[in-house]
């Protein structure tokens, strides 16, 4: 009888990040970059691990620890890009990666603390990211307003993959101090994992929340200069501008729209563009945009035959579920049964412009 090959699980992992890899590479996408940097380097530690598991080389064991202390900042810069344009160089974060290097090389004759370096990087890192995600949609100002929640409980579940991480680090470290670390290959293959595959799937779907850069980026021009060095405008005045503006130029129809983006156009600070959306409307500035865009799809639904997905992409959104979701929300139903009943007269369309009309 002949004896079956046996491959072990991470490089079956490794196996499905990388198809995953190419399936995102041949989107070329520019959002899609940092989730391809991201997964190269989960897929690095995972053939690592498994060769680490399968051959006892020292080259495994150093180069290990040194690859795993690249994941907590690289992810960090991942969704780095959701709160705006990132300013100063990234290779600081990167700072601790070659400290553990050194570290990691000394090994064999000094046992410097590498796993407890590792802890705190995933410590640190998790309890940022955690924080970021938790802060709320409209602090996620360079994320697309209708993926603003989708990326920050995604930041927010690998902020908590990050500090999964971290605790494991300091079993390990436990493990070395009560013992003589027997357990340390079991319980590195097991959190790695449990951990990539997820965080990995997290990254990807931060990617998708990451608009296209602007072909043209609007430039301030003197009006608006002048405009940001008056006091600032009252709620109902920065209410105003975004009606007209949004009406004028449908700019809700831009699937790549951003806070960022919208404060540039109005000339007027995010932070009070967001806040008198959320004090005149009890809503974030996603829910707000995308309520927009549910009252254009509403009408083009009712006056229109195009498909539902065409409809879909012409009013802003990415994705269906997304679009369902807004949909049953705003209107309280599905489009498909939104159509029915507009066309039998059951309910009366409503325009976008409708929906908000200029503040008094």
């Amino acid at each position: 009888m002949a004896r079956m090959i046996s491959v072990p699980l991470p490089f079956i992992v490794a196996l499905v990040l990388a198809f995953l890899l190419c399936l995102i590479m041949t989107q070329r996408e520019n959002g899609q970059r940092p989730a391809i940097v991201f997964l190269s380097a989960c897929i690095l530690l995972l053939v690592v691990v498994g060769l680490r598991w399968s051959y006892e080389a020292p080259v495994f064991r150093f180069l290990q620890p040194v690859i795993a202390a690249l994941l907590p900042p690289a992810a960090w810069l991942c969704f780095s890009g959701l709160s705006g344009p990132v300013k100063g160089s990234a290779w600081p974060h990167f700072v601790p990666t070659g400290i553990v290097l050194v570290l990691s090389a000394l090994w064999p004759w000094v046992q410097p603390p590498v796993d407890a370096l590792l802890a705190a990087l995933f410590l640190g890192y998790g309890a940022m990211l955690r924080q970021r995600g938790l802060a709320g949609a409209d602090n996620l100002t360079g994320a697309r307003l209708s993926e603003a929640r989708q990326s920050g409980r995604a930041a927010a579940f690998a902020g908590g993959l990050l500090l999964f991480s971290g605790a494991v680090d300091l079993a390990i470290a436990l493990d070395f101090g009560l013992g003589d670390g027997d357990h340390v290959r079991e319980i590195v293959s097991a959190a790695n994992l449990l951990v990539l595959p997820p965080l990995a799937w997290t990254v990807i779907v931060m990617a998708r929340g990451l608009p296209r850069p602007e072909a043209a980026p609007v430039a301030g021009n003197a009006e608006e200069t002048e405009r940001r060095d008056l006091p600032a405008p009252a709620d109902s005045q920065v209410m105003a501008e975004v009606n007209r503006i949004l009406a004028e130029l449908r700019l809700y129809r831009d699937p790549d729209l951003t806070l960022d983006r919208l404060s540039r156009r109005l000339g007027i600070p995010a932070r009070q563009v967001s806040g008198a959306i959320n004090r005149k409307l009890g809503q974030n500035v996603s829910q707000a945009i995308n309520e927009w865009r549910i009252r254009d799809a509403m009408e083009l639904l009712a006056e229109t035959d195009h498909p539902v997905t065409a409809i879909m992409f012409d009013c802003g959104f990415q994705t269906k579920s997304n679009f369902n979701r807004e949909f049953r929300r705003v209107a309280g139903t599905s489009p498909s049964g939104w159509r029915r009943q507009a066309r039998s007269g059951t309910i009366a369309p409503v325009s976008a412009a409708e929906a908000f009309p200029p503040e008094s």
